[in-house]
């Protein structure tokens, strides 16, 4: 196996919100969010605008045809009624105009729904692409310390909570707040007497929502965090399917995901719990308030107390402002109800573009290389830069000093002193590292897992920048080479192989992006892949999906070998490139790493010292520090670690 390396632990991440701002569960909704989520939201004002005309439309169109509706029965039922009149001309003509505001009403709700719904897939998106670009920037250790579930959610869980937020709970909040205003504006002309009644069970309405409301919300907020571990852990349990399987490990994941499952039942059962009471107890209370008002306006009539209403009038309530009124009280209740069941989604969103904005905030790798790689030729001895590709590489260095700016060849020279480094500040990995690589030579670490091996390549790469120390390539200080050109100069083959979704030439092609199909062909014959690979039902063309699961681990293995081939790096690294080999497969992918590793620089690390015995020098370390450094016969002679090693006298584990 190949050494795994010190990570810190995973610790359930807190929410934050914009500029750190922990999103705790007594506070679920952030100004800062609110302003941010806004910003996504703006650049789509034209079309928000008429979004507002409709939902505008809507509410007086509402409201009319509930005052619509006390005329019809005062100037036309009512005197029908009374003079047994046949003509009901205009009756049905009133009919018909009260039919056209309702009409007006679903096409505005219609042409609002249908907007906010490409407005809200646009914002997501928009939000999806930021969030995925701002992820490729993050550094390493920022993947270490999160599940790959649990960045999964930020995509899933969360950004669905936004879509509800945008394309439903916005524009619900809206209308409902449209709806108030212009329905109690219609209320106050109709009765001011019985609009206060109409405000005191509000009041008390909203007492009770803010109070079952913000409970609930806080739970949701806790649901999103549930949700998120929940998915992180079952990510894991599907990739170590096998493992589970192999050790018998399935009572203890039921039982670890059992727990995970009943915390997020908890939360998310006393979220909806409340949530789900808030709206009957709404119900019920509007009811109560309708009965109330149906009494009061009854009694008024009858005993003709005077009708003040806005702008002034003083008059006896009729049966049709009555019947009016009441049609207005339910609208009035409506949005307040609405308004009332929004206040969960506007939590669970805050709470989903909280965390999403936490990963957009997570600080970027730093790199302030200048140190660029490019294309060069020689013209008259000396390196030059040119557009072409000519197969020669070199570092084009700028001083700032005095402005020049220098070529220096890329051979692949890697130089390390003194070099200090620590995952944890508290738990220095790697003492005084000190080595070199010279251009076409091999060097090979082995020790014991845990002892430093990939660490070393790690810095190399610059996944981790060292804590003190220096490291040189091709006499450049590493800090000073921009990361993507250094890691452009390295190939690397890992022990755990990833192949994506495409064909097999997609995969190869992965490792040089403008290759043609010919030179992923060679890669694949000088990496000994190309016999098994036209064997495959499509060839190259066979589209492998579910990372390679219908290939071997040694077939796997090849691809990886042939996609570090194609790029055709001055350095390799090889970590535990053959261990998941069998002993033939190893046999033809060596011969064919020989060939790859022809001219270059390249380090190995493994478990199986047969592999390493032609390296130009080997690297015992332990612990961190190399205790043993030279030829495989040199180590042999001096009979210390690397001969118990390699005689079997000590085991590396």
């Amino acid at each position: 196996m190949s050494e795994q390396k010190r990570k810190p632990p995973v610790q359930p991440a807190p929410m934050r919100g914009p500029r750190g701002m922990v999103m705790g569960p007594r506070q679920p909704i952030n100004k800062d969010t609110v302003i941010r989520l806004f910003g996504y939201i703006k650049p789509y004002w034209p079309r928000l605008l008429i979004v507002l005309a409709c939902i505008l439309l809507n509410a007086v169109a509402t409201a009319s045809a509930a005052t619509f509706l006390g005329r019809i029965i005062d100037d036309h039922i009512t005197p029908l009624l009374a003079s047994h009149s046949d003509d009901f001309s205009g009756l049905k003509i009133a009919i018909l105009q009260m039919a056209g505001l309702y009409a007006l009403a679903i096409i505005a709700s219609f042409t609002q729904a249908r907007i906010m719904a490409v407005v809200s897939q646009s914002v997501l998106r928009r939000v999806r692409d930021e969030m995925f670009a701002h992820m490729q920037t993050l550094p390493i250790r920022y993947f270490d310390t999160h599940t790959h579930g649990e960045v999964m959610s930020h995509y899933t869980n969360d950004t669905d909570t936004l879509r509800q937020m945008v394309s439903q709970v916005l524009p619900q909040s809206i209308s409902s707040l449209i709806t108030l205003i212009v329905v109690f504006i219609s209320m106050i002309g109709c009765s001011v007497w019985l609009t206060l009644l109409v405000m005191l069970s509000s009041v008390f309405m909203i007492m009770v929502t803010a109070k079952l409301g913000g409970r609930s919300a806080s739970f949701f907020v806790k649901q999103q965090t549930s949700l998120a571990s929940l998915n992180g852990f079952i990510e894991e349990m599907v990739n170590g399917q096998k493992v589970v399987k192999v050790f018998n490990h399935e009572p203890q994941a039921k039982k670890e995901f059992d727990e995970k499952n009943d915390e997020l039942c908890g939360n998310a059962t006393e979220a909806n719990k409340l949530a789900n009471i808030l709206g009957p107890v709404n119900n019920n209370l509007g009811h109560l308030q309708y009965v109330i008002l149906a009494l009061a306006g009854g009694a008024m009539a009858i005993a003709a107390v005077p009708n003040l209403t806005i702008p002034g009038g003083m008059g006896v309530l009729t049966l049709g402002a009555i019947a009016a009124f009441l049609t207005l009280s339910r609208n009035f209740m409506q949005p307040i109800n609405q308004m009332a069941q929004q206040i969960n989604f506007i939590a669970m969103a805050m709470a989903g573009a909280g965390r999403i904005f936490a990963l957009m905030d997570e600080k970027e790798e730093e790199d302030h290389g200048y140190v660029t790689l490019v294309n060069a030729k020689e013209v008259d001895g000396q390196l030059t830069e040119t557009p072409e590709h000519t197969g020669l590489w070199a570092w084009k260095h700028p001083h700032t000093a005095d402005g020049s700016i220098t070529y220096t060849k890329l051979e692949g020279d890697v130089v390390m002193v003194d070099v200090d480094f620590a995952y944890e500040p508290e738990k220095p990995v790697l003492h005084d590292i000190s080595l070199y690589a010279r251009p076409g030579q091999k060097v090979a670490f082995v020790g014991a897992t845990g002892a430093g091996k990939t660490t070393i390549t790690n810095l190399i790469n610059r996944f981790y920048d060292i804590a003190d120390g220096k490291i040189r390539y091709d006499g450049i200080n590493i800090n000073k080479i921009r990361k993507s050109d250094l890691r452009r100069s390295l190939g690397i083959v890992l022990q755990d192989v990833n192949l994506f979704t495409g064909t097999v030439m997609d995969n190869i092609r992965y490792g040089k992006l403008d290759a043609t199909d010919e030179e992923c062909i060679a890669a694949a014959k000088l990496a000994n892949a190309d016999d098994f690979i036209t064997r495959l039902p499509d060839g190259y063309n066979t589209v492998l999906k579910g990372d390679g699961s219908g290939l071997s681990q040694g077939q796997r293995q090849l691809i990886s070998i042939a996609r570090a081939a194609v790029a055709d790096p001055p350095v390799m690294i090889l970590d535990e490139a053959t261990s998941s080999i069998d002993t033939r497969t190893e046999a033809l992918v060596q011969r064919g790493m020989d060939r790859l590793m022809q001219g270059r620089t390249v380090f190995v690390i493994a478990h199986r010292l047969s592999t390493v015995q032609n390296s130009d020098v080997i690297m015992v370390l332990d612990h961190g520090r190399i205790i043993e450094r030279g030829s495989h016969d040199q180590l042999i002679a001096e009979k210390g670690q690397y001969y118990q090693l390699y005689t079997g006298a000590f085991e590396l584990e």
